[in-house]
């Protein structure tokens, strides 16, 4: 999954707000190695602040629109708002990607089914009131008895919002949110305890590209050098079973994540 984000804002420094130039980081990522574009107008880094709905359509549509006339690839859109999400559907995306796991808006996952399409649902348990008021770094730590058990929870309940709505679960992937309401001690715990998900018989993507965890790993480094240790988790993850990952760097994590699978899955290039 290729990271387009139309955004002045985006934690990683790719932030492309001018639709012209998103379009074209998109079709750049589909030609080396994105197998789904994942188009967001919001930035969900830590403390950034919510854009009005009015705006995050007016960044999203068009890029929606000028990709699906230009990649075969599916488009998935990184919202959690109901308005959005039929206004992206309606444009040609195909996949609706929300952080917030379908318990942000109530009618979003109505929207999918009656789209028939799919969702990624994603664990978080961000403070609110630490987001409203935009402060900087981490979260505060958020208290889990069990991390993996409660996040494996969380994401059963999304899923049963999805399915209550109408949504087939064989149209539904699951991603344990790498960076949101954890810190970077329990990220690192999340990715060596991954396949302790596969209990949820689901899907399961990561986005672990370019984030702070990584750069605290690696003694500090800024988000454009980070690509190394992106590797490694890419890597690592996909031994622990995950079947899709977000990325940004593109081609050389798509060739991470088929080597990874050459060894895994038995997938080599033909």
């Amino acid at each position: 999954m290729g990271i387009v984000n139309v955004t002045p804002d985006s934690f990683s420094g790719d932030g492309l707000p001018d639709a012209d130039q998103a379009v074209a980081r998109g079709v750049f990522l589909a030609e080396n190695g994105a197998d789904v574009l994942d188009v967001g107008g919001e930035s969900t880094r830590p403390g950034g602040r919510p854009v009005e709905p009015a705006e995050e359509l007016r960044r999203v549509v068009p890029v929606i629109e000028a990709l699906r006339q230009r990649v075969e690839v599916p488009i998935s859109v990184d919202t959690y708002r109901a308005a959005t999400a039929e206004a992206a559907l309606n444009a040609g995306a195909t996949i609706v990607n929300d952080v917030w796991g379908f318990k942000r808006d109530p009618e979003l996952a109505s929207v999918v089914a009656g789209h028939g399409v799919y969702a990624i649902a994603m664990h978080n348990r961000r403070g609110a009131t630490a987001r409203a008021a935009g402060v900087g770094g981490y979260f505060p730590k958020v208290e889990y008895e069990d991390l993996l058990r409660d996040i494996g929870a969380g994401l059963a309940e999304s899923v049963g919002i999805l399915e209550a709505a109408g949504v087939p679960r064989e149209q539904v992937m699951v991603d344990p949110g790498i960076g949101f309401g954890k810190t970077p001690e329990q990220n690192l715990e999340l990715l060596r305890r991954l396949d302790e998900l596969a209990d949820l018989h689901l899907p399961l993507l990561v986005g672990p590209s370019r984030k702070s965890f990584i750069g605290l790993a690696l003694g500090g480094l800024p988000p454009d050098d980070r690509v190394e240790g992106t590797a490694a988790v890419i890597a690592l993850a996909i031994a622990k079973g995950v079947d899709m990952v977000r990325v940004h760097d593109l081609p050389a994590m798509a060739r991470v994540a088929q080597m990874a699978d050459a060894i895994v899955r038995a997938r080599a290039s033909q």
